[in-house]
């Protein structure tokens, strides 16, 4: 019997200490489920935070994203029907696709100031720092 070993790291990145860990996903973690969730790219600079969501084939009203006790939730839900008639026979099919995302906000952002837009397949959600957050350029100090 061969050794089984698991992929994930035991130690915590960066993002997920300072974002947290998304909740789903860990609820998730070694089941298959048959849920597919979109992979998501966190990006930091000095002046913001930028998530990047993978999401083919959906568009903007599509997506549903809220700040709740400075949490970010990111959701979509769409139903598609898909319907053959030949002279006989009849076929209709039912699918429906949903996934929901969501990550603890560090209190050096301004949730108020939270913007979205969606472009080729990707939701780009741009989220500043606050003003006492943003890197300071060195300064000098003079010594009397």
């Amino acid at each position: 019997m061969l050794p089984v070993f698991n992929r994930r790291s035991s130690l915590p990145s960066i993002v997920d200490d300072f974002f947290g860990k998304d909740m789903l996903a860990d609820f998730f973690d070694g089941y298959q489920t048959g849920i597919s969730i979109p992979a998501v790219n966190i990006i930091e600079s000095k002046d913001d935070f930028r998530i990047e969501v993978a999401a083919p084939g959906l568009d903007k009203n599509d997506f549903s994203i809220d700040v709740k006790n400075n949490v970010l939730f990111i959701s979509s839900e769409k139903e598609e029907t898909n319907e053959n008639k030949d002279e006989k026979l009849m076929r209709r099919e039912f699918s429906y696709r949903s996934f929901s995302r969501s990550f603890s906000l560090p209190n050096t952002v301004e949730p108020d100031k939270i913007t979205a837009r969606h472009k080729n397949g990707v939701l780009n959600i741009h989220i500043p720092k606050r003003e006492e957050a943003k890197e300071k350029p060195p300064r000098k100090i003079a010594i009397n």
